[in-house]
């Protein structure tokens, strides 16, 4: 094979799993982590033991703190960091030479929305504005049904490798060549992002659902499908008023088999974020939304769809879409209503007396 040597921005468990998966494959990668102590875990003991704990990881996968080291010249490049701190990340990556130059290929895999004062704003988007004018149209965002975990276990993956350069999709699917990971094409940009980033929104509510189905005689399996059909239809509506350009995107791996394993996987934590909301009550200690996004390092784990929830509310509201199961949620994590009451209102339920 050709070895590539490829750097990786974000340590966390979903970064490390890819860096694995590509290690793993032969390629020479290199993570770009904050903490000293997950420096010292992956590098001394081959084991991410503060964001992925458990997986042995290959000798081929090394990480620095020095952004320079892992951004500089590498065939490619990921960013894997937060949505929260995309655009502050990518302003200082710039003046490296190879990525100034427009040598490296970029690839993308965060999740969300980016917010600036123009409202929020998609990754790809984001990140092209930022980096130098060859990169436009150019960089190449990857998605899938695929949790960190199965991943560096080389379970067999599936990802979506999305740009408006198709001979960069293939690129970028020559690289994921490895044992593990099946690599497919999309041209739709938006479509592929807007999956990716709503489907958490959608997987809180799941978890919800989930959770109160435990103890429930009204809410079980069959309720549960219907809430993820349903929130099928609102990503697609919600990617079309975006600017998705095919309605495949959305029966594809990016869409459906995204929301599917989200909604329904033992390591999915947004599912696990609502069922916390229900069995742990932990939105007690937040006032709100906002002060929930505020304090969020609290929850221990990072639900990404109670951020993307907050943009997405904001974007529907400007485009006067009616989004029913997202706005519900923006009305459960703002302490507007209770789940199990808004979750009988979506499915036109009448609570049960008991006599």
């Amino acid at each position: 094979m050709n070895v590539k040597s490829v750097g990786v921005i974000g340590a966390g468990a979903w970064g490390t799993g890819f860096a694995q998966a590509l290690g793993r494959g032969g390629h020479k990668v290199t993570l770009w982590a904050l903490e000293p102590e997950v420096v010292d875990s992956i590098n001394n003991e081959h084991e991410n033991k503060k964001f992925l704990p458990g997986f042995k990881l290959s000798e081929n996968l090394t990480c620095s703190s020095n952004l320079e080291n892992v951004a500089s010249d590498k065939d490619f490049f990921f960013f894997v960091s937060p949505s929260l701190y995309l655009a502050s990340t990518v302003k200082k990556l710039i003046t490296i030479p190879s990525i100034a130059d427009g040598e490296t290929y970029i690839g993308v895999l965060t999740k969300g929305f980016v917010p600036s004062k123009r409202g929020p704003k998609l990754c790809l988007e984001t990140i092209e504005n930022v980096l130098p004018g060859i990169y436009k149209g150019n960089t190449v965002y990857i998605s899938g049904p695929s949790h960190a975990e199965e991943v560096a276990m080389g379970k067999l993956t599936g990802l979506i490798a999305a740009s408006e350069n198709p001979k960069n999709t293939i690129i970028f699917r020559e690289l994921m060549k490895v044992p593990g990971l099946l690599a497919y094409s999309s041209l739709d940009v938006v479509g592929v992002q807007i999956c990716a980033a709503v489907k958490n929104v959608i997987a809180v509510v799941y978890g919800c659902c989930d959770a109160i189905s435990e103890t429930s005689d009204t809410f079980g399996d069959n309720s549960e499908s219907l809430l993820l059909a349903a929130g099928l239809n609102e990503i697609q509506q919600f990617g079309f008023a975006m600017g998705a350009t095919h309605a495949e995107t959305f029966t594809s791996i990016a869409g459906v088999g995204d929301l599917d394993v989200t909604c329904k996987s033992k390591y999915g934590r947004n599912r696990r974020f609502g069922q916390d909301i229900i069995k742990n009550n932990i939105l007690a200690k937040f006032k709100n939304l906002d002060d929930l996004i505020e304090h969020i390092n609290e929850i221990g784990y990072l639900p990404e769809g109670a951020v993307a929830c907050k943009y997405v509310h904001e974007i529907s509201e400007r485009l006067n879409l009616k989004l029913v199961i997202c706005d519900g949620l923006y009305r459960i994590l703002n302490r507007e209503i209770e789940p199990e009451d808004f979750l009988r209102q979506l499915l036109r339920l009448k609570k049960r007396v008991k006599k």
